[in-house]
């Protein structure tokens, strides 16, 4: 078939998981033609020839918050340049490539796309949970405002796809038709990566300069590898029981499999990633961003590990430290079978509209 597949650019996580689904469908025989945003579009123009690059949303984030008025004054500044470049860009695919089908990773300009000519779209991402499925109150509590609005965007999004797959490692019950649950898309590098049950913590904080952050992680007496905190540096750099390392997918990888617990924001594909691998993780939601803080709860939920809003209070560290054990004992019920969940059952949906079902 002739795919139409649409990537936003907001974070890495989508691109990473498109990258994944993209290989399997290239390798099906399909034909697939990809409009990406932001830094998705260089990440996939690395792995893939035919990636176009299209102006997307983007977010403004200030002190672990998204700031939600400079960020719609900068999609508007940008939207007066990128929407007529995104028409043109679709007026020639319209000529040239003609496709039968769209796949959008909350995407939406592939999306409108599709609903203009009449085409099934299909949506595969983890953002839909926050509309399609009904959350427990403890999960929303304290956040009741940011849950609707979230949910209202999302809503908004993709109304109206043929079918919504959506990436999860917890089962809240889908309120809503043509809606599954999958296990989340993994990298070949994740898969391939051996479990080991390591002394570090694995700890990745983008926020320079946090020295109550560092005294902290001295105070556990655990060797930390820590990333995102020295941005500059190109080797390691070792200070007592800290390990601040320069970024290499491979290396963080290997640290994160051997790892004896994460410290990371909300982010869904590496919350994704310490669930598969059992790493217990502790998740720091960006303020303002309400799926970071729905991953985070379940997550807690689960049993996996805990959610804080701030690192400043050295109890939050030295809580998640010493419940490592339980964590671990938890995680040890949770398996997926690679990502042959999500990829049949989009190979499932694409046979559907091959015969017109």
């Amino acid at each position: 078939m002739k795919i139409l597949y649409g990537v936003v650019g907001e974070g890495m996580g989508h691109a990473m998981r498109s990258r994944v689904v993209l290989e399997h469908l290239t390798a099906q025989g399909h034909e697939v033609e990809i409009m990406a945003s932001g830094r998705a579009t260089d990440f996939l123009q690395r792995r893939f020839a035919d990636v176009n690059r299209i102006h997307g949303f983007h977010m403004i984030y200030e002190e672990n918050r998204v700031r939600r008025g400079k960020t719609v004054w900068s999609n508007i500044l940008a939207g007066t340049t990128g929407i007529p470049q995104n028409i043109a860009a679709y007026f020639e695919l319209v000529r040239d490539f003609r496709p039968e089908v769209v796949i959008s990773d909350f995407e939406s300009w592939t999306y409108l796309y599709g609903k203009l000519h009449g085409l099934p779209v299909i949506s595969v991402d983890n953002m839909q949970v926050i509309n399609r499925c009904t959350h427990p109150p403890e999960v929303i509590d304290g956040h009741e405002a940011d849950f609707q609005i979230a949910k209202a965007f999302v809503k908004a999004k993709l109304p109206g796809c043929r079918r919504y797959l959506i990436t999860t490692f917890f089962r809240p019950p889908v309120r809503k038709r043509d809606t599954s649950l999958h296990p989340p898309i993994l990298r070949p590098e994740v898969l391939e990566a051996k479990s080991s049950r390591g002394d570090h913590l694995l700890v990745y904080q983008t926020a320079e300069g946090n020295e109550t952050l560092e005294e902290t992680l001295r105070a556990t007496g655990m060797p930390c590898r820590v990333y995102g905190m020295r941005r500059g540096i190109a080797v390691d750099a070792v200070e007592g029981t800290l390990t601040h390392r320069p970024f290499s997918e491979q290396g963080f990888i290997d640290d994160l499999a051997s790892a004896r617990g994460v410290i990371a924001g909300g982010g869904f594909t590496l919350m994704g990633e310490a669930v598969y691998l059992h790493k217990p993780m502790l998740a720091v939601p960006l303020g303002g961003q309400f799926e970071q803080i729905l991953n985070a709860r379940y997550l807690e939920r689960e049993g996996y590990g805990m959610c804080a809003e701030r690192l400043d209070d050295p109890r939050t560290v030295h809580d998640f430290v010493s419940r490592l054990d339980e964590y671990q004992a938890r995680l040890a019920g949770y398996h997926q079978d690679g990502n042959k969940d999500l990829l049949g059952a989009l190979d499932d949906a694409l046979a559907a509209v091959a015969i017109g079902v």
